[in-house]
């Protein structure tokens, strides 16, 4: 079965429920639904999930709540691409409105990817990940380590990169509108960026752009921070140009807390369009530590935008 627009509010319990893999009540689902732009009340979500059962999509796990079903888990990854489009881009602007990161006292929490490593292989990750901070190509200038989390299982250790979304998020809470626009290869020469290979519209993509490149294997990070010469993976913010003044002091404050960003910022930088009235800002990702560990060998699981953690347990 397919979903219609008529049936979008199935589709997101839906995706909702493929975020998580807690059992989830309809009160906390009315919660997230709202957030989405779905006003529904609880006895109105117990309706849908009634419908859900029905269908084979969900079922119940005793008061605890609902989870997918293996049809529900193939339903949602077989949705209409149509419906899918502009899924990425919505998660990433949520969690940039979760991010409450204020760089001039260095409290509140930041966006982060949640990486899912075999412990045997957590210290050789971790050198892959080191590699690239060291030569400032990634987005902050250090990772977090955990291994408290329902998301990881026995014998895995989680190891947390500070997400770009942070960005956006400290630049609206500034009074800053942010477009979150391209996600893309940086081609840098003799440890210069030079232009960009290519770009992905973060829009109109029903995956990430930059897990994209990393899967294909079109990155060349290890060669970079070996060389200086190679193919990273970088983001494309826009905010009005009018507000350079305030970006720069919100950029210059997230500086002194660690964060390396950005490669370059104008209305026209490397090879894209020229817009006087649009400030382009790139800045290199987070995932750039990601991909020279998989370039290296590494089997592990990342979840982008895995959510938030506090600031301060970065630095612990």
């Amino acid at each position: 079965m397919s979903f219609t627009r008529s049936e979008r509010k199935w589709l997101e319990i839906l995706r909702i429920l493929s975020e998580t893999t807690e059992p989830m009540g309809a009160k906390r689902l009315s919660e997230l639904m709202a957030e989405r732009g779905f006003v529904l009340s609880d006895r109105a979500v117990q309706y849908y999930l009634s419908e859900l059962d029905d269908m084979g999509f969900t079922w119940k796990v005793g008061n605890k709540g609902r989870l997918l079903t293996p049809s529900g888990i193939a339903e949602i990854e077989c949705a209409l691409v149509e419906e899918r489009i502009g899924f990425v881009i919505s998660k990433l602007e949520r969690l940039a409105f979760r991010s409450t990161f204020d760089p001039r006292t260095g409290t509140g929490d930041v966006a982060y990817n949640l990486s899912v490593v075999a412990d045997e292989d957590v210290e050789g990750v971790s050198a892959a990940f080191d590699e690239v901070i060291e030569r400032g190509m990634g987005f902050f200038s250090r990772y977090g380590i955990i291994d408290q989390d329902p998301r990881i299982p026995p014998a895995h250790t989680g190891l947390i990169t500070v997400c770009s979304i942070t960005m956006d998020g400290v630049i609206q809470k500034a009074g800053v509108p942010v477009n979150m626009a391209y996600g893309g290869r940086l081609a840098v020469r003799d440890g210069r960026a030079e232009a960009f290979a290519d770009l992905i519209g973060y829009r109109g993509t029903t995956v990430d752009p930059l897990q994209l490149f990393i899967s294909a294997g079109l990155t060349s990070v290890g060669s970079t921070v070996a060389t200086g010469t190679g193919v990273v993976l970088a983001n494309v913010r826009q905010v009005p140009a009018s507000a350079q003044a305030r970006v720069e002091e919100v950029i210059a404050l997230m500086r002194d807390r660690g964060f390396v960003f950005p490669v370059t910022m104008d209305t026209q930088v490397f090879n894209l369009r020229d817009d006087p009235y649009r400030l382009s800002i790139v800045a290199y990702s987070g995932m750039n530590l990601i991909a020279n560990a998989i370039e290296k060998g590494f089997t592990f699981r990342t979840e982008i935008g895995g959510g938030t953690i506090s600031y301060a347990k970065l630095l612990q």
